[in-house]
């Protein structure tokens, strides 16, 4: 049966594929202070960073257990009214539903069931771009320069960069055009598997209009603004520029001339 689980709203997580604007996206959310703390708390590669900002004791071997450091995110990400809001690209719904289960052993259910018992009332937003080819043509700048986002929300890395160049790679970008590809359709087919309508947004929209996309995910979330809040602002800044153009012209002439 499919669900719209309006009763309500603990937590949502804004499922994406890189460079569909998640981080201006959740720097949206967090502005009007009633969507949470949103980051991306549970990509691997910044556990470690998390647990040490937020004083989790680490075992001898680096280890920290799994129960203390969701306890943690919750803490961090919640605004007063016990909303949490977190980001989870395709392939880290796997290895944090993973973690969820080796940290409760004795509850054998399905992936959303395990959601809802770490993170309460769990609603999904899924953040899409229509025009892939822009997408790609980010992500593999991105990549290349290590700089995924300008401005920020105190999030734990990715906007330092490496000081690598760009540079122009037209099998970078059909890789990065498949990878998309695969990753918005397995978001859809997991979705589907467990019965799960979430609230899609369009990047296009969201550049569109901040503001009016923004209301609409708390509308979806059954949240409010309080009367005398703040405005919804954005946190961080455009990255695409005539660079971008250019490449996307270049690879397109490369396609056509194949």
């Amino acid at each position: 049966m499919l669900t719209d689980r309006v009763d309500g709203v603990d937590s949502y997580f804004v499922c994406a594929t890189p460079r569909t604007g998640s981080s201006l996206l959740l720097g949206l959310l967090a502005s009007t202070g009633v969507a949470g703390h949103p980051q991306a708390y549970f990509r691997s590669p910044d556990e470690l960073l998390w647990a040490d900002r937020w004083g989790i004791p680490r075992t001898a071997e680096g280890r920290f257990d799994y129960v203390d450091y969701v306890q943690a995110a919750l803490a961090a990400g919640r605004t007063d009214n016990g909303v949490f809001g977190a980001k989870l690209m395709w392939g880290t719904l796997d290895e944090l539903v993973d973690k969820l289960a080796a940290a409760y052993p004795g509850l054998h259910a399905s992936p959303v069931t395990l959601l809802d018992r770490a993170f309460g009332r769990t609603r999904f937003v899924f953040l899409r771009r229509d025009d892939v080819l822009a997408q790609a043509v980010s992500w593999l700048r991105a990549e290349q320069t290590g700089t995924w986002f300008k401005g920020g929300n105190g999030e734990i890395s990715g906007n330092t960069g490496t000081g690598a160049p760009p540079h122009f790679d037209a099998d970078g970008i059909t890789h990065y055009l498949t990878v998309i590809g695969q990753h918005n359709a397995a978001w859809e087919a997991w979705f589907a598997s467990w019965g799960i309508r979430p609230h899609v947004v369009r990047y296009e929209d969201l550049d569109r209009d901040m503001v009016a996309t923004t209301r609409g995910i708390l509308g979806f979330l059954g949240l409010d603004l309080p009367e005398a809040g703040r405005p919804i602002a954005a946190q961080h800044h455009r990255q695409a520029d005539d660079l971008n153009r250019q490449w996307i012209e270049r690879y397109r002439a490369a396609v056509a001339e194949r």
